[in-house]
Formats: C-alpha cells, sequence, structure tokens
C-alpha cells in the first residue's frame, strides 16, 4: 500500500478519534439527556474546551474530503512520488498535532499547524497539474 494510501487510512481513523472526542467534551457540558434526545431547539452555546475542539473538528471535515479526493486522484492517476508521500504525511501529521494544539488555546501556533497541512494538502494536488 501506498504511503498515501496509508496515511488516508490513519486521517480515517484520526476522524474516528476526534469525533468521539468532540462528541466526549460536547455531551460532559451539555449532559447526557440531551446528548440521547431529539435535539430540538437551541442548545446553550458550547464554550471552553468543548468549543475549541468542535471548531477543530469541523475544521477537520472541511479539509479531509479535499484531501480524501487529491489521495485517491493521485493514486488512480499514477502520479505518486516522493513529494506527495511527503504531502500526504504533512497533512496527517499536522491534522494531528492541530488537535491539541487547538484544544489547548494556542494562537499563533495553530495556525502554523494548519498552514502545514494545507501545505501537505496542495503537494498532493499540484501531483494532479
Amino acid at each position: 500500500m501506498s504511503i498515501e494510501l496509508q496515511m488516508l487510512a490513519w486521517s480515517i481513523a484520526l476522524a474516528i478519534v476526534h469525533l468521539l472526542v468532540a462528541a466526549t467534551f460536547m455531551t460532559q457540558q451539555r449532559g447526557v439527556r440531551w446528548n440521547a434526545s431529539a435535539r430540538d431547539g437551541t442548545p446553550e452555546p458550547l464554550s471552553g474546551v468543548a468549543a475549541r475542539v468542535d471548531r477543530a473538528w469541523r475544521n477537520f471535515l472541511e479539509t479531509f474530503p479535499l484531501f480524501a479526493a487529491a489521495v485517491l486522484a493521485v493514486g488512480l492517476a499514477g502520479r505518486g512520488n516522493d513529494d506527495t508521500a511527503l504531502g500526504a504525511q504533512l497533512y496527517f501529521w499536522a491534522r494531528l498535532v492541530y488537535v491539541p494544539v487547538y484544544a489547548a488555546g494556542i494562537p499563533y501556533l495553530r495556525s502554523a499547524v494548519w498552514a502545514v497541512s494545507l501545505w501537505g494538502l496542495i503537494k498532493l494536488v499540484w501531483a494532479l497539474f
């Protein structure tokens, strides 16, 4: 299996863990009763770490489909090389680091880590041109 596909598989695992972490913090703040309900109405906004983890999760959801599509396109086009392997690794490791950095509320580092993940994504897409 290519490194790009391995990083895609690990990114899927990261997504599952990230979803569970976000759900756990949300449930801690809003309660099990709200979590088990139909969730009708407008809940109280999340705050603190729960809000930051939720925003990190939503940010992941914005970039992951692009990453998955790029990895699959690179593989189907036979364009995988050292740069695409590096790009996939940069994306995965940066997204892994992004969660605790965002949860801790470290402002400039969070943006820098996000930029690294974007650079990795761009490296994958660039190989398709």
